[in-house]
């Protein structure tokens, strides 16, 4: 059988490779295709394209910008299957989730196509200084001009167009590196811009090893700001390797719950079951960690691991499936090493446990310390530990003794206690009565600590994506 060989997007047209790589299938090993390995002379054509696009997209209208947009939400939509099913052979996303990351994906470029009617500077009132009589200030956002976006594997529709939505929203031009696992949707996503009309160079997609392509994005000069999604290791790379380009990162993080009293711990249960295991665990806001006032502690694990059991683990691309692979059998083979870990340290393996493949089977773990790789390090699979706790300032204290710091979910019937965990917990979102994986696309959503500098949420990143101009006036 002769592999189809996919072509980069450069300038507007689609680009032969010099190179290949092939691409496999996580669940079942298939052959997806000849992926192409862009070289220097590629990314430089890449930089070139988006820096002379740079121009054309800032003297596009708002309206214009806006109806590119909108007309790539209605794209989508009307390739929602297409997109769902490429997920299911490139990430192995079971079909459900699939549809659930394209639904989003719709709904974030159309939050984008508004924002970019929003975009809007302010009055400043010289006359309050002393020696501002007769002047007359003003502020204007201004396009950065050239962006390098760098995307993950977990959610390659829905985090692309966090970053492009945002980007076009705002007049920039990208040049986009998805990661090497996932570039069939970065690929159908340059088509649909392509459709759509995006001014020719405004998008370029340039696939390979992050080392190579991403390291040339992130030293150029043209490059004003670089987007990316990933490993904390890789993202400190990246801020050392920008300057003084504007940076933001989506990093990693070990996400929290506090389940301190509910009116139905089963619900709760169930709830949180979705959060931990949705995609294998492959979520930066995955839940990892569960503490369960030790009243409650029985009654929630035994409601937890009954829900679990549920799960039906396979084929992603069967409508019943709710569990499939990892992205590479060495992650499996990671976490297979972090639960006989836990294991070994005494902590009860309450469920699950067991590897076939890059498939891992749903696992729980139960009073694990918090000195296990799966209590302070990010899993990044099907694994949960749940720990009971004594003292409600305990319990917070165990949530902040983490490296990161994205969001954290309380439940609890105490208003008192909800707006303790709202300003003590050091996270960059705290999920009151709902699980940390709880994200709506235009919300601001950004960690502290080592997971990320930045705000996603297509209004947020419009305005990292812009310059803020004063003009005054002497009058």
């Amino acid at each position: 059988m002769v592999l189809e060989a996919k072509k980069l997007f450069i300038g507007g047209q689609w680009v032969a490779g010099k190179r290949h790589y092939e691409l496999f299938s996580p669940y079942n090993g298939e052959n997806l295709g000849l992926i192409p390995l862009a070289d220097r002379a590629d990314v430089e054509a890449a930089l070139a394209s988006a820096h002379a696009a740079a121009k054309t997209m800032r003297r596009l209208t708002a309206l214009e910008r806006s109806q590119i947009l909108e007309r790539v939400s209605r794209l989508f939509e009307q390739k929602s299957e297409e997109c769902a099913l490429i997920l299911a052979a490139e990430n192995a996303k079971p079909l459900k989730a699939a549809r659930a990351e394209i639904a989003r994906t719709i709904e974030t470029y159309k939050f984008a196509s508004e924002e970019a009617k929003r975009i809007h500077g302010e009055t400043v009132p010289l006359d309050a200084a002393k020696g501002g009589r007769g002047k007359f200030g003003f502020t204007v956002r201004e396009p950065l001009g050239v962006i390098a976006a760098i995307t993950p594997f977990n959610f390659p529709f829905n985090l692309t167009a966090h970053k492009l939505g945002p980007a076009f929203a705002a007049g920039n031009a990208v040049v986009l590196k998805p990661a090497s696992q996932t570039p069939l949707s970065a690929f159908m996503t340059a088509g649909i811009f392509e459709q759509a009309g995006l001014p020719a160079g405004a998008l370029n997609v340039v696939t390979g090893r992050g080392g190579d392509v991403g390291d040339l994005l992130v030293k150029d000069s043209r490059v004003k700001m670089v987007t990316f999604t990933g490993s904390y290791e890789v993202g400190l790379g990246i801020r050392e390797k920008a300057g003084l380009k504007r940076v933001t990162l989506e990093l990693g993080s070990n996400s929290a719950v506090i389940v301190d009293s509910a009116e139905n711990i089963q619900a709760v249960a169930a709830r949180c079951v979705e959060g931990s295991f949705n995609f294998a665990g492959q979520v930066c806001i995955s839940i990892q960690r569960i503490f369960v006032k030790r009243e409650l502690f029985e009654l929630f694990l035994e409601a937890f691991v009954e829900n679990a059991k549920r799960l039906v683990v396979g084929d992603p691309r069967l409508e019943q499936t709710d569990v499939s692979a990892l992205i590479h059998i060495r992650e499996a083979e990671r976490i297979e090493r972090w639960v006989a870990e836990a294991g070994q340290a005494g902590a009860r393996i309450v469920l699950g446990g067991t590897r076939e493949g890059a498939v891992f089977q749903p696992t729980v773990i139960a009073e694990g310390r918090s000195d296990l790789a799966l209590s302070c390090s990010e899993a990044f699979g099907p694994v949960v530990v749940i720990n009971p706790y004594e003292d409600w300032e305990d319990a917070l204290a165990q949530v902040n003794a983490s490296q990161y710091g994205l969001q954290a979910g309380v439940y609890t019937t105490s208003v008192q206690r909800a707006f303790e965990a709202a300003e003590r917990l050091e996270v960059g979102g705290v999920i009151i009565n709902d699980i940390p994986s709880f994200r709506v696309d235009h919300m601001p959503y950004g960690g502290v600590k080592n997971s990320g500098i930045g705000k996603e949420g297509v209004k947020y990143s419009t305005e990292e994506m812009t310059e803020l101009k004063f003009v005054a006036f002497h009058l």
